[in-house]
């Protein structure tokens, strides 16, 4: 008898060439549905499931491979002799080969417009049974759930035998295929049934792996890059340079969460408007962020913030990269950019620098990316929700008795987006949409106001200031008088600010408070 090779796919990559291979392996060929259709009108011979099992498809195509003469002959294990007697007894052929790869749901629910229904309606069934069937007896049968997997089973075919070492492969890849497949779905009805995670429930947690990095944070330790699959900073597209490392991505990240503040790809943020913005990063704490006219002029502003820490620097830009921006680019020596699109001059001159990473990240994949953020703990993760929510000034309280100006305001405004981003304790000190000096990691509050003090020099005098955290004393508000700084900002809500308010009032600063929201990090 002809070994059997099942074939049922919604991925049609790659089918033909591999049902070609099979056949002229001395397979026969079964099929369902639109596979068969493609098999069919490649000029293939193929044996629908419905002739094989004797039984119709039903339900709308719902039931199809869900049958005995199906399972039976995937199940059945070779070596037992009263598997062999019940395949007999029930006319049911061995089936050798499963080629399965399931409803495309991740895809379905990517659809900013898809519906609850569409979206059920793309769950497997049929599907993933054949795959954990094919895995379990996989030193029987062989089971390929991705198109990557077909080149090197056809070579393995070719040279005669599919080996265990293979097979077990195949196996792990199935089963992590259908894990990856039943987490998406949990994942997805979890926050369409608005259900908060409580002491009782689990964190079901399926990423496949996008790339192998050189190494972690430091040579000594190893890395792998998991990756939400189409979503996020794993959906971008690397244009150009050596591969991204782990710092490369994690500065990445946290270039990405500053500028989109101001928008991304056109999109506003929250309920404030696009602006062009740039941001450079180093140590994952932003050194240079600017808004402005353009990209370009943007860029040069955020590069001039700080050209000196800029030096090595990860840049993230909202808006398209034009042969201007590229022009700031090269100008000094950066690791990565990411921006939602590079035309074609700007790419051109950015060749020149051949080890520059690209990467260009399209809004709608940032769209699709978890709003859960995770953080591992010795022995477990915590998991929390994205801190993105839009400033809102309408909560802001003026707690000095000269108010703001509408200038101060507004720069107010730019350093408070700013100061999220900044580890703590954070101090960011910005005029004109533009940082001047950024404090960030320091034990103390004053500590981190020296560093962005100094940093912006003479560009201090009219500029204003921004705590991640309420001054619990004077000599903060105090210190920024000194360098000439007009306005102030800080969380507030505690009664142990009153001798800063104070500070201001004696100064002439104007101090405002945005409530109890810390931004502690």
């Amino acid at each position: 008898m002809a070994p059997t090779a099942l074939l049922s796919v919604s991925n049609k990559e790659g089918l033909v060439p591999l049902a070609q291979g099979l056949l002229a392996a001395g397979y026969q060929l079964i099929s369902s549905g639109g596979t068969a259709s493609a098999l069919a009108a490649a000029g293939l011979p193929v044996t629908k499931v419905a002739e094989h099992t004797g039984a119709p498809e039903i339900l709308g195509g719902r039931v199809k491979t869900l049958h005995p003469r199906i399972h039976g002959g995937i199940l059945a294990k070779r070596s037992e002799a009263s598997h062999q007697a019940d395949l007999d007894a029930q006319g049911i052929a061995p089936i050798d080969v499963v080629v399965v790869n399931l409803y495309p749901f991740r895809e379905t629910i990517a659809r900013p417009d898809v519906s609850w229904d569409a979206a059920i309606e793309n769950i497997d069934i049929g599907g993933p049974a054949m795959v954990r069937a094919a895995a379990k007896n996989h030193a029987d049968v062989a089971v390929l759930t991705s198109p990557s997997q077909y080149p090197a089973f056809l070579d393995a075919l070719a040279a005669g035998a599919i080996n265990p070492a293979l097979r077990r492969q195949l196996a792990l890849e199935a089963f992590s295929h259908t894990a990856e497949y039943d987490t998406a779905i949990s994942s997805w009805l979890s926050t369409q049934l608005q259900q908060e995670q409580d002491a009782s429930a689990s964190l079901a947690l399926s990423l496949p792996a996008r790339q192998s990095l050189r190494y972690g944070e430091n040579p000594h330790q190893s890395a792998t890059w998991y990756a939400q699959p189409g979503a996020g900073l794993g959906a971008g597209e690397q244009l150009q340079g050596k591969e991204l490392s782990y710092n490369n991505i994690l500065d990445l990240e946290a270039a990405l969460a500053t500028v989109r503040e101001f928008g991304y790809g056109g999109q506003p943020a929250g309920g404030n408007a696009f602006k062009p913005a740039a941001v450079v990063v180093k140590h994952t704490n932003p050194c240079g962020v600017a808004t402005g006219s353009s990209s370009a002029h943007a860029l040069e502003r955020a590069l001039d913030a700080d050209r000196v820490s800029a030096f090595g620097g990860i840049v993230a830009i909202n808006g398209p990269v034009d042969a201007a921006s590229a022009g700031h680019l090269t100008s000094l020596f950066l690791e990565c950019v990411v921006a939602p699109s590079f035309n074609a001059e700007a790419r051109q001159l950015l060749s020149a620098k051949a080890n520059l990473r690209l990467l260009e990240l399209a809004p709608e994949a940032i769209d699709r990316a978890s709003r859960q953020q995770l953080r591992s703990v010795l022995g477990g993760v915590l998991a929390q929700d994205v801190d993105d929510q839009p400033v809102d000034q309408t909560a802001w309280q003026v707690v000095s008795k000269r108010p703001p100006t509408p200038e101060e305001l507004e720069d107010l405004a730019f350093c408070w987006r700013l100061v999220r981003h900044v580890r703590s304790n954070a101090i960011t000190v910005a005029k004109g949409g533009q940082s001047l000096g950024i404090g960030a990691g320091q034990m103390n509050r004053v500590g981190s106001a020296r560093i962005a003090l100094e940093s912006a020099g003479a560009k201090a005098k009219g500029a204003v200031l921004a705590s991640d955290g309420f001054f619990p004393f004077d000599d903060t508000v105090r210190l920024a008088a000194e360098h000439g700084i007009t306005a102030v900002i800080q969380p507030g809500g505690s009664v142990r600010d009153a001798d800063s308010i104070a500070a201001c009032d004696e100064l002439g600063l104007a101090m405002v408070v945005t409530g109890r929201r810390h931004f502690l990090h």
